[in-house]
């Protein structure tokens, strides 16, 4: 029998929150053939500070008893000294040790440069600029004035990083490629840059090609790739790179991410899946938003439940969500980021017609 997981809702802000209702009309039993439970937690910028982040941290908790979580995008406001970002109060509540982002062809949809194959950014999930100490000295408005910050990163997370990179890479018989500036930061970047080196004298088999992150970026514009890229990275780096690497697919808006925490085996404690665009606030209401990237983290999460569980009904049900939101976008019901004229209900309603047409094994 088909065990019943429970999934933390994390609710959302503006556009973020419209496209999670969206997806969420496709996470039924009569569609994919399983059943899940949701457990709702209200993660809007009036909620979080009227709880002072209480909210986002019962949140993390939640997932850490659960297992799995789904995340609709939120506000992090500017102000110095307020709420800040949820994202980093989840990744420390749950012990996020990477987030995994990939970019791949969206059928009918060109990118922007030659490439068939996946990429795939394996970023630090905490430490490096986020959460970093920081300061400014001087008075302001005087060119004497310096702003500071002390940023760490941990051991641990290089390796997890890294190992699980090669794991990956050897999976998708990829390479693995890119890495820090560890040539101008020998001691804070290089840490990882010896963890990658370590990582590949562990998988020798995997195809390895350590680049300077700055000539990563001009690589993956410039080169023609005929395998997976498998990117290793820092927390920032990460943050900026897969965001360039989903919209050279086409759209950021059109691939999800998965925030993991690892045990010491490599096996998933505890997985977040979410669509890593922002609350777009200029479309909100206007029922055009592009759904996909939270539909494809539904189904990626779909996938986690299956390890979890070790059932394998629930990766059918991912595999049937991904097929229906991809081949959707390949007879070109698309939102206009896409070149297309659907609206986000459109779009979602498209998928739910192919998932009652697919036959539940």
């Amino acid at each position: 029998m088909t065990s019943r997981p429970t999934i933390v809702v994390c609710d959302g802000d503006q556009t973020g929150q419209e496209l999670l209702d969206e997806a969420l009309r496709v996470m039924t039993p009569e569609l994919l053939g399983v059943e899940v439970d949701f457990e709702h937690y209200d993660l809007s910028l009036a909620r979080r500070r009227s709880t002072k982040n209480d909210v986002v941290r019962e949140a993390a908790a939640a997932m850490v008893t659960h297992g799995l979580g789904l995340k609709a995008a939120t506000v992090t406001p500017p102000e110095i000294g307020g709420v800040g970002s949820p994202n980093r109060l989840l990744r420390e509540g749950i012990d996020g040790s990477v987030i995994v982002r990939t970019g791949r062809r969206i059928p009918g949809v060109a990118p922007v440069v030659a490439t068939n194959q996946p990429i795939i950014v394996i970023r630090m999930a905490v430490g490096d600029a986020y959460g970093a100490d920081e300061g400014r000295d001087g008075d302001a408005g005087e060119f004497g004035e310096v702003a500071w910050r002390t940023e760490r990163i941990e051991r641990s997370n290089c390796r997890f990083v890294a190992e699980y990179s090669f794991q990956a890479a050897e999976q998708l018989d990829g390479i693995v490629y890119g890495g820090p500036k560890w040539t101008v930061s020998p001691t804070y970047e290089g840490m990882l840059k010896e963890e990658m080196d370590a990582a590949a004298a562990r998988h020798p088999h995997v195809r390895y090609r350590p680049t300077l992150i700055d000539a990563t970026y001009a690589g993956l514009l410039t080169d023609v790739h005929e395998r997976a890229l498998v990117i290793p990275s820092l927390n920032r780096d990460g943050d900026c790179l897969s965001d360039m690497v989903l919209a050279m697919f086409g759209s950021i808006a059109g691939a999800e991410s998965v925030l993991m925490s690892l045990d010491e085996s490599l096996h998933p404690r505890v997985a977040m899946a979410e669509a890593p665009h922002g609350t777009a606030p200029t479309l909100e209401g206007k029922n055009v938003a592009n759904p996909m990237a939270m539909l494809l983290a539904e189904a990626a999460l779909l996938d986690q439940a299956a390890t979890h569980l070790d059932d394998p009904a629930f990766h059918l049900a991912g595999q049937r969500l991904r097929t229906a939101t991809l081949d959707g976008a390949a007879d070109g019901v698309r939102t206009f980021d896409l070149g297309g004229e659907a609206t986000t209900s459109e779009v979602v309603d498209d998928v739910i017609a192919r998932l009652r047409y697919q036959r539940i094994d």
